[in-house]
Parts: C-alpha cells; sequence; structure tokens
C-alpha cells in the first residue's frame, strides 16, 4: 500500500530497469564488499519481477575488469582488484533472479587504463535504451555512491527520467554519510526516489 497522500507509479511501455553492479564481489566476502550489500538482492528481485510480468525490458550491468586495470591498488588505483572479466567474482549474484534469456548486459569498466563507473560511460547502453523505446529508468543497484550515482547522473544528463529504487541499493560509505550524499545529489539533479510500496506493480 502506497504511504497516504503519496501517488503510485505505474509501470508503461517505454519503461526499464536497471540493475547495476549486483556481482559477488561487491558482496559479503567479495574482494569489495559493500557492507550490506546482499539487502539489495530480495528487493530488486521484486523490482525484476513486476517488470517480467509487464513484459518490459531489463538491463544488467557488471564491471567487466581486465586484470591490470587501473582502479586497482597494485596499479595506483583506490580499489582491491575486483570484478576481473571471466572470474567468480565478476558473475552476478546467484539468488538475483535475472531472467536470463532477456536480460540485455551491458559490460563496463574494460579498458584497462580507464575507469568507469557509470553504465553509460564507454559503452552501448544508451543507444540500446533507445533502440527499445526507454523514455524512463528505474535504477537500483551497487553501490550507491558510485556506480549507480554516476549511472543515474548520466540517464539525467542524457534526457531519460530516472526513478531511484531507495530501497535497492547500498552504499560504500568509504566516508560516512557518503551515501546519504550520493542519493541527495540524485535528487537535486532530477532523480526521483520511490520504494515498493510506492510502485503500482
Amino acid at each position: 500500500m502506497c504511504p497516504l497522500g503519496l501517488q503510485q507509479l505505474v509501470l508503461s511501455p517505454g519503461d526499464a530497469l536497471v540493475v547495476v553492479d549486483v556481482q559477488n564481489d561487491f558482496l559479503p566476502g567479495g574482494s569489495l564488499a559493500v557492507p550490506r550489500g546482499d539487502d539489495v538482492i530480495p528487493a530488486l528481485n521484486r523490482y525484476l519481477a513486476a517488470f517480467v510480468r509487464r513484459e518490459l525490458p531489463i538491463f544488467a550491468t557488471r564491471d567487466w575488469h581486465p586484470p591490470n586495470h587501473c582502479s586497482f591498488q597494485p596499479y595506483g588505483g583506490p580499489w582491491p582488484p575486483h570484478c576481473v572479466a571471466g572470474s567468480d567474482g565478476a558473475a552476478f549474484a546467484a539468488a538475483l533472479d535475472l531472467p536470463a534469456s532477456s536480460t540485455l548486459i551491458t559490460l563496463k569498466g574494460t579498458q584497462p587504463e580507464k575507469d568507469a563507473y557509470s553504465a553509460f560511460d564507454g559503452t552501448d547502453l544508451d543507444a540500446r535504451l533507445r533502440g527499445q523505446g526507454v523514455a524512463r529508468l528505474f535504477v537500483g543497484g551497487l553501490a550507491t555512491d558510485y556506480c549507480v550515482l554516476y549511472t543515474v547522473k548520466d540517464g539525467l544528463k542524457a534526457g531519460y527520467t530516472v526513478i531511484l529504487l531507495q530501497d535497492a541499493v547500498r552504499a560504500v560509505n568509504v566516508r560516512p554519510g557518503d551515501g546519504k550524499r550520493a542519493e541527495a545529489e540524485m535528487i537535486r539533479g532530477g532523480a526521483m526516489p520511490i520504494r515498493w510500496e510506492m510502485l503500482a506493480a
């Protein structure tokens, strides 16, 4: 049930779900684990089921780094090696209910010399979305203060209406409060925050 005074959103043609980087290395036990990162999975599974029921497109992004990627600490970057292409750590979380036959996957961070947090950076995601007639993006995944933030910002810049799934994101919080600051930045930029109860699914 939608909280009093809030209008529910109705899924319709032109909507797409974008699941950002729900990969093993970002989950508890992974090499770059997001605190409580696995909490996004049940929430995302509810949204996935709703999009499947409405036969709306689902996109999933994943880091797909070469082993010598510039973001890795041995090569001068800020992060431990993670999501190396083809590794178990780069695989999607097993509990994530991505429809295998219809999910459109976008690989990012594939160039050794270039870091890329946004799913739009150096990929064909924009062209694929437009090819599907998408105008409104529903975005959730990991992590709020990095790949979700930059994907949302670039989606807004590209002219999409962007819906931030607040119950389906978690932050790294390198500095305390980074996640809250990232959410505030996305909302100031034009993203609409919702939770599951606000969706007429």
